[in-house]
């Protein structure tokens, strides 16, 4: 943020930061409550990573709503903040190693074969709040 008010000659509120960001997501921003939240277990394998990218990543999301209001998450606004403020590629996705951090997975049977589900989504099948079909094959998905 520091980096930020330099660039645009004026003071941003700091957020709040929080280090309870779980699954595979290596950070996210909440606008409106103006907080960062970053995942734990990520941060410790890649830090470099994390203070190089997934920081900025996150402080433009902010960034890009302070400045611009409601705009697509990752888009002109958002992309231009990466380059210019922090001279980092815009980038969406992380390609970082997340065997530690990867969720239980529950087997799935379709016409074609096994299909593995997340915890999430096998629960709501569990819940019998929702059904899935298989991309390729298109029958219902049943536990194995």
């Amino acid at each position: 943020m520091d980096i930020a008010s330099g660039h645009f000659k004026q003071t941003f509120v700091m957020p709040e930061v929080r280090f309870n960001q779980r699954g595979k997501i290596a950070g996210s921003a909440r606008l409106q409550r103006n907080e960062l939240r970053f995942n734990p277990v990520l941060m410790k394998d890649n830090l470099d990573l994390f203070i190089s990218d997934v920081v900025p990543h996150e402080v433009c999301h902010l960034l890009a709503y302070s400045l611009y209001g409601r705009v697509k998450p990752h888009g002109k606004e958002w992309q231009g903040l990466m380059s210019e403020v922090f001279g980092r590629k815009p980038q969406t996705y992380h390609m970082m190693d997340v065997t530690k951090v990867a969720g239980q997975k529950f087997t799935y049977k379709c016409q074609c074969g096994p299909i593995q589900l997340s915890i999430r989504r096998h629960n709501k099948v569990i819940r019998k709040v929702q059904q899935y079909r298989c991309l390729k094959c298109g029958s219902q998905l049943i536990a194995a």
